[in-house]
């Protein structure tokens, strides 16, 4: 019986716990994300994620410790050069698992356990937050306040201008119209007087021929 236990033994012994553990987690660091049972992937979660965090510090030391839970240069080599640059500004949480649904052997649950910094699917949407510094003078919300007012009078001003545009067009057109009227009935009787004046006279030279 467990008995409150924190250890999940996985109905194994100690050296085939740590010996699975370590081969899992080989495989998580040079794979980027692997696919187990939700209960390994909680055991293995706990067993990499002090690795990830020791492997910001490259030293001898941080490597010769990695050495001694992975066995495995390639993966202490990929942990060193690849993985700690990329999670080197992350404070904790390094793994994401994801719940894929059941076996059908068995019926274990069946997840996803994986790098967070390494799945560009994810890591599209996210934008980092613009920092802003709060103070408790009220000297910067009066300053911003302050502003408020003379905006308030020109969206007043821009609304009344388009009503007083309209209320002076239809005299300017009115204007137009007569000018337009008045210029017609100047060229109209410009041409009836240039029409009559040949026929005056030709009117003339008829009468000084009779008279002749």
């Amino acid at each position: 019986m467990r008995h409150g236990k924190k250890v999940n033994h996985l109905g194994r012994t100690h050296s085939h716990r740590a010996a699975m553990l370590s081969n899992m987690a080989c495989s998580l660091i040079e794979h980027k994300r692997i696919t187990t049972t939700l209960a390994k992937a909680k055991a293995l979660r706990v067993y990499v994620e002090p690795l990830i965090t020791k492997s910001k510090d490259d030293s001898t030391h941080a490597r010769r410790t990695a050495f001694s839970y992975l066995k495995s240069k390639e993966a202490v080599t990929e942990l060193f050069r690849t993985v700690a640059p990329k999670v080197a500004d992350r404070p904790g949480g390094y793994t994401r698992i994801i719940r894929t649904g059941y076996r059908l052997g068995d019926n274990a649950e069946m997840c996803l356990i994986e790098l967070v910094d390494f799945n560009e699917l994810y890591n599209a949407g996210e934008t980092k937050k613009a920092t802003t510094r709060r103070s408790r003078r009220g000297g910067s919300g009066a300053a911003k306040a302050a502003p408020a007012a003379p905006a308030a009078e020109t969206e007043t001003a821009v609304e009344e201008a388009p009503e007083a545009v309209v209320e002076e067009t239809p005299v300017a057109e009115e204007a137009v119209n007569e000018q337009i009227t008045d210029a017609e009935e100047t060229a109209v009787n410009d041409q009836i007087t240039d029409a009559e004046a040949p026929a005056a006279d030709d009117s003339a030279e008829e009468k000084n021929e009779e008279e002749k």
